[in-house]
């Protein structure tokens, strides 16, 4: 067992305490990737009336963005942003874009939370919904970025026949992106910790 702190009220811990869990931390984080992957698993078999499953159908949206010659970055929003269907049956969007938010640039956040109101597009008109919602986001910044996303990646990738890469293709791409963080309100505090120790 690893050593713990010892306080029972945050308000009394100590520098000592919060040196002991950020190295914690730092070895959690370093996993990351692998909770992602391991999380993104529970999707494979889940059809819910696809015609393929969830799991197919973001290996697919990311095989799409790699072979059009997308970035790294770009290519692991798209593995990514249904990963929320799990957990966020009703805004898997919002779950997915807080998972890649430290992680990726302005636009790629934006394009993964809000890709599910541009997808509604092609079918909210069938469930009873109005088609048109992504046209309040008409005069973003990134309302084109997402659109294009879901045009050529999300949309098409519903089909059994076509190229589906095996996680080990973006698994690299994914511990890259994932490696360290471009914005986090813990950022700053936790870079002395992640610093190599000076050579004595």
């Amino acid at each position: 067992m690893t050593a713990r702190a010892t306080f029972t009220r945050m308000e009394d811990s100590t520098a000592a305490d919060w040196q002991l869990i950020g190295g914690e931390y730092l070895r959690f984080a370093r996993t990351l990737p692998d909770r992602l992957i391991a999380h993104l698993r529970l999707l494979e078999g889940d059809y819910g009336g696809f015609p393929v499953d969830r799991w197919t159908h973001c290996l697919q949206t990311a095989t799409r963005a790699l072979r059009d010659g997308r970035d790294e970055e770009y290519v692991v929003c798209a593995l990514l942003h249904d990963i929320g269907d799990t957990l966020g049956s009703f805004n898997h969007a919002d779950v997915a874009a807080a998972i890649v938010q430290p992680f990726v640039g302005e636009a790629n956040h934006w394009m993964v939370q809000h890709h599910a109101i541009f997808q509604g597009y092609h079918f909210f008109h069938h469930i009873g919904l109005d088609r048109n919602l992504r046209d309040r986001f008409r005069d973003h910044p990134h309302a084109a970025h997402t659109a294009e996303f879901v045009a050529l990646y999300d949309n098409p990738a519903f089909d059994a026949d076509a190229e589906t890469l095996p996680i080990s293709t973006f698994e690299p791409m994914l511990r890259r992106v994932f490696a360290q963080p471009k914005q986090s309100l813990y950022k700053a505090a936790l870079a002395p910790m992640a610093a190599p120790a000076p050579m004595e």
